[in-house]
Order: C-alpha cells, then sequence, then structure tokens
C-alpha cells in the first residue's frame, strides 16, 4: 500500500480554550483585617486559527492529526491579578483553503492569499472576579463568574489550488509536459493515464514584474462530474482559475475522437459547476508531429469552428506563441517583451 502524500480535504474537529474563571478574594495585610475585594478575572481562552501559507502544499499533516486543540485561560488570583489569557492554535494549510461546517455544508470562510488568517474556533471569554461587584452597599462580594466554554466545531476543510489558468483535458493529452514547458515546474510524466494524482502549479514568467500560476489539473474523463475517476476531487481544483487552456490530443492517439474529446470536456465542466462553461479558454492542440493529427485538425475546426492553437509540447513547438497569447490575454495594457 502506497504511503498518503498528498491530501486536498479533510474532516477535522477543533477545540478553543476555555475562559478561565473569575477568583473570589480579599485583601490581607497586617493591619488592615477587612480589607476590600481583590479577586482578578479569568483569563481569555486561545482561539483556533488557519494561516494560508505558500510553503504548505497538502492538508497532509490535518490528516493524521485531525483535533485541534488551543489552549485554556488560566483562572484569576487575588491582589487583583488576572489570569493569563490561553495560547491561540495557528494551523498553517495551503492557500486556497475553504472551510464548511462539516454537518450541515455551511460556507464558513476561506484563506487564499499567504499570510491569510481565519478565526475558525473563538476562545471563551475569561470570568470576573469579585472586584467587579463591590458596591457602596455591598462591601464585601463573594460573587465571581465563571469563564465561558470556547468553541467546539467540526469542519471541513477542502484545499482548492489557487492558479490563474487551469489546464484541462483527458489524460495523456500532454498537459505534464506543456506544463514543464511553460514553467519552472517538474510534473512526473509518463505515458500511462492518471501519472499527476494531484494537481501541479508552476509559475509562467515573462519578466521581472509579470508572471502567472498555472495548474496541470489531473485527467478528465466522461462522467466526471458524476465522481468517475476521482473527477470532483479534480474539478474543484479549477474553480477559481480565471482562463482555461484545453489540452486536446489531436492524434487521437488513445483512439478517441479529437472532437469528441472537447465536447465531452465541456459538457463535464458546466454539468460540475455552469460558472466553469462561460470562463475565457483557448484550444490547445497537442501532438500536431503525429501523423494522423494534420488529418483531425481539418475535421476539428470544422466541427468545432474555432481555431486551435497548434502545438507539441514534447519539442516545444508552439510554447512561445502560447506565451505570448498569454501575456496578452493577462496584460493587455503592457507592452510585450520579448518571449
Amino acid at each position: 500500500m502506497k504511503p498518503v502524500t498528498f491530501v486536498d480535504q479533510v474532516r477535522i474537529q477543533v477545540f478553543a480554550g476555555n475562559g478561565g474563571n473569575g477568583v473570589a478574594s480579599f485583601r490581607r495585610e497586617k493591619f488592615i483585617p477587612y480589607g476590600g475585594p481583590d479577586g482578578g478575572d479569568g483569563g481569555d481562552g486561545g482561539s483556533v486559527f488557519l494561516r494560508a501559507s505558500k510553503d504548505v502544499a497538502s492538508l497532509l499533516d490535518l490528516h493524521f492529526a485531525p483535533i485541534v486543540r488551543a489552549e485554556h485561560g488560566e483562572k484569576g488570583r487575588g491582589q487583583q491579578q488576572y489570569g493569563r489569557r490561553g495560547r491561540d492554535k495557528i494551523v498553517p494549510v495551503p492557500t486556497g483553503t475553504e472551510v464548511r461546517d462539516a454537518e450541515t455544508g455551511e460556507f464558513i470562510g476561506e484563506v487564499l492569499a499567504d499570510g491569510d488568517r481565519m478565526n475558525i474556533a473563538p476562545g471563551g471569554k475569561g470570568g470576573l472576579g469579585n472586584l467587579h461587584f463591590q458596591t457602596s452597599t455591598h462591601q464585601a462580594p463573594r460573587e465571581f463568574t465563571e469563564g465561558t466554554p470556547g468553541a467546539v466545531r467540526t469542519l471541513r476543510l477542502t484545499m482548492k489550488t489557487v492558479a490563474d489558468v487551469g489546464l484541462v483535458g483527458y489524460p495523456n493529452a500532454g498537459k505534464s509536459t506543456l506544463l514543464a514547458e511553460l514553467s519552472s515546474a517538474r510534473p512526473k510524466v509518463a505515458a500511462y493515464p492518471f501519472t499527476t494524482l494531484h494537481p501541479q502549479v508552476g509559475t509562467v514568467v515573462f519578466d521581472a514584474t509579470h508572471s502567472i500560476r498555472v495548474a496541470d489539473v489531473p485527467g478528465l474523463l466522461k462522467d466526471a462530474h458524476k465522481g468517475v475517476g476521482l473527477g470532483h476531487d479534480f474539478l474543484r481544483h479549477i474553480e477559481r482559475t480565471r482562463f482555461l487552456l484545453f489540452v486536446i490530443d489531436m492524434a487521437g492517439s488513445e483512439g478517441r475522437s479529437p472532437v469528441e474529446d472537447f465536447r465531452t470536456l465541456r459538457e463535464e465542466l458546466r454539468l460540475y459547476n455552469p460558472d466553469l462553461a462561460k470562463r475565457p479558454y483557448e484550444i490547445l492542440a497537442n501532438k500536431m508531429d503525429e501523423p494522423a493529427a494534420k488529418e483531425n485538425l481539418k475535421v476539428f475546426r470544422r466541427e468545432i469552428r474555432r481555431k486551435p492553437l497548434e502545438l507539441c509540447a514534447v519539442l516545444g513547438e508552439g510554447v512561445p506563441a502560447l506565451k505570448t497569447r498569454l501575456f496578452k490575454w493577462f496584460f493587455p495594457e503592457d507592452p510585450l517583451l520579448e518571449i
């Protein structure tokens, strides 16, 4: 059995710290036999925070340690001493992590950018010491209040890749090879289905001030919107992209029609999330070095009525032209530097 190395969805329980109790105490000093109340307040309980970090690749740590606790506040003490506040628990998670109630599915929030923080379980409030209950007619109060409990929640965390561009295609269409050519990412590349088992993200650097992030989503299959081929797990990683690149095996090397491949991919996106079908996109005719590709491209252009960008990712052919198109789409007002 292969060890688990990537997790993009977990169910966790979080326990914020309870507030410490206030205390009933009276000042006792030599020559002051009837000192007034001096009971301090309890400390607030610690809260549980998520913090987005670009250095965290998945939710693997929470998969193995799904119970998270913050520290309780200390109780108050005499001489008007307040209890120490409980330490917060800060949990690093990948950028793009979404939080929902595990029981109801209610959306709670998300952390998108590096450094974003979110309080997912507020700590309890410390109780009041008897010092607060002294009045002109009640000089020796023994009342105090207990701290309130910290929040306890069961949550589902889902990692959704944060990228500008999503590569969409069938297994072995050449997405991983293309990502390696476009960026510094080095995804595993081989000629068998599902080489990419989790999203790979690479950065396309145009110059010192212009760059975009591109996500290679594991290959989709027909009925992916129903979960076939881990469809749901894969599709959610392109929900936040702004632009889609459909990578089509124009050689039909797996025995499928490129036209049907494209239509199926578009339909799967629409059925999973109608908004995805409205995203701007480009069609990439990959594997144009293979014999059947030219004829298939003619049929494709006639049926789909769009002109794909021709390329051969494995040889790097057409990649500079693709970079130019991406630059113009994302930075339309900026001068195009040499790519």
